[in-house]
């Protein structure tokens, strides 16, 4: 299969979940995937031995979204081994299960620094490596965004607003031959989900 033969993809937050299962469909379909992660480089190895030993090609790199120093040296390593991008996924994501009487300044820019701001740098990075060419971006939001459930007020705040970004850069970078849509999953069993003590377990995301 060879529907994405040499393209470049970035992964963010691709070291578990739906990050690390969208960085295997990438990789079977042909891409060059760069597997991005936070904190477990472990994970992130993980991914890409799976994606190697399959015959693929993926680097890992580590980097917090939310720091600008970090996703610039993100997008640096993957010109540096790949020379361009065509593919962009916002996966990487903070999620809290708290009530709001919990909910503290540091846990509100904790999800907003990740899931919104880390989202908009990656997006203002990626237009530099796209260049004339143009690009895909694919936000992972969430059906949180629409239907939000009790003791996620911020994590579903942030999904909307990401949301709301796709919608308005949808308009604004579609004459630059950059296609942006979101991807709202609903409650798919990973091992954050996991490890949140989430039961409830609906249909995943895998129809690129």
């Amino acid at each position: 299969m060879s529907k994405l033969k040499n393209k470049v993809a970035i992964v963010t937050g691709a070291s578990k979940g739906i990050g690390a299962s969208i960085a295997k469909y990438f990789a079977a379909e042909g891409a060059k995937v760069v597997v991005n992660y936070a904190s477990s480089k472990e994970g992130a190895d993980k991914v890409v031995k799976s994606i190697t030993d399959n015959g693929g090609i993926a680097i890992s790199v580590q980097a917090d979204v939310s720091k600008e120093a970090d996703v610039n040296r993100l997008f640096e390593e993957t010109k540096k081994a790949f020379g361009t991008l065509d593919i962009l996924v916002n996966n990487a994501a903070h999620q809290q299960y708290l009530p709001i009487e919990q909910a503290s300044a540091a846990t509100f820019h904790q999800h907003f620094n990740i899931n919104v701001l880390g989202a908009v740098l990656a997006i203002q990075a990626s237009l530099k490596l796209f260049g004339d060419k143009g690009g895909n971006i694919i936000n992972i939001s969430s059906g949180a965004s629409k239907m939000p459930m009790a003791a996620v007020s911020l994590y579903s705040a942030t999904k909307a607003a990401l949301d709301a970004i796709t919608i308005s850069l949808s308009k604004e970078l579609g004459a630059k031959n950059i296609r942006i849509n979101s991807i709202l999953p609903g409650a798919t069993e990973t091992e954050g989900a996991s490890s949140a003590g989430v039961i409830s377990v609906s249909g995943g995301m895998y129809g690129f």
